[in-house]
């Protein structure tokens, strides 16, 4: 029996990975191939963060087999070395059972580190925990000063308010390990994948991200946050940098408005999913395919003959 391909499903937030990778994984079921989803996004990962992250709900997670969801309490640190190494395992079990995997979801880091060559320098908690309270005590674009300093060509590549990248840097950098600020080469490390991107103009997608986070607010997102803060979420290393999370946690702590909070949540989900395209368009390796097409499962499925020679 040959190895199932993977089935990889890029794109940004809102341009309907989810619902994508279900439509898909049922029809390829029915059709006697089948198919299960894993997780690629770091906060689907987290319990009780629900209605923030568009998890998949308990009906489609009972449609579908979903793997690497809710596999961490919001206090356990989301490391993508830790993911490569789950994800590539239930990669492996499925396809052992001729299961085909599909990986939806995440940024192209989380989606690179799983199916390409991808390997982590080491760490060290005492570095990394002593640079992570100097974020706390003078924020992100002080500490990026510091990175420039220390390894301008890193600081160059990391954006000034994207402080866990530069708590990274700066970790490496103190124990002697390369700091690129860059993504290796694309060059799988695994067989037979298949790499589909969902692309959707600007204006649409800007109008899907406003939906979300107003269904969000409705289906009770402020409670979620409140319940996750009397728990500790604020003091969390990595649950409470999420998107949506972040600014109600500023809300709650009286910084923002509850308005507020919605156009920051808005606005930030905007500026990420451009972010997340950008990468995903530097990968020639992608076949992309326009996200509203009403019949986009068929016209993928109609594609599937390839995928066992991507």
């Amino acid at each position: 029996m040959s190895t199932p391909p993977l089935l990889v499903l890029n794109g940004p937030t809102a341009s309907g990975k989810s619902g994508l990778a279900i439509a898909l994984a049922e029809r390829l079921s029915a059709a006697g191939r089948p198919a299960e989803i894993v997780n690629a996004d770091s906060m689907l990962v987290y319990r009780g963060m629900d209605i923030g992250t568009a998890k998949p709900t308990r009906d489609e997670q009972a449609r579908v087999p979903h793997h690497l969801i809710d596999i961490l309490d919001p206090d356990e640190p989301a490391a993508v070395a830790d993911f490569q190494r789950l994800a590539r395992d239930r990669i492996g079990a499925l396809r052992d059972r001729g299961v085909l995997p599909i990986l939806a979801g995440g940024s192209a880091l989380y989606v690179r580190a799983i199916v390409d060559e991808f390997d982590f320098p080491g760490t060290d908690p005492a570095v990394r925990a002593r640079w992570e309270s100097e974020l706390a005590r003078v924020g992100a674009p002080a500490l990026h000063r510091e990175l420039a300093l220390r390894a301008p060509g890193a600081a160059a590549r990391i954006l000034p308010g994207n402080g866990r990248r530069i708590v990274r840097a700066l970790e490496l950098h103190e124990l002697g390990a390369a700091v690129s600020g860059r993504l290796p080469p694309p060059r799988y490390a695994l067989p037979a994948v298949a790499q589909l991107g969902l692309e959707i103009d600007r204006d649409a997608l800007d109008r899907r991200i406003a939906d979300r986070v107003e269904r969000m607010w409705a289906d009770g997102f402020v409670e979620e946050v409140r319940r996750l803060a009397a728990d500790g979420l604020a003091d969390t290393p990595t649950a409470s940098r999420a998107l949506g999370y972040s600014q109600l946690l500023r809300h709650l702590a009286g910084e923002l408005t509850e308005d507020e909070a919605r156009g920051a949540t808005i606005a930030a989900t905007r500026r990420f999913a451009r972010k997340q395209l950008g990468w995903f368009r530097r990968d020639p390796r992608i076949r992309w395919y326009p996200a509203l097409d009403p019949d986009l499962a068929s016209r993928i499925l109609a594609d599937a003959q390839h995928w066992d020679h991507a």
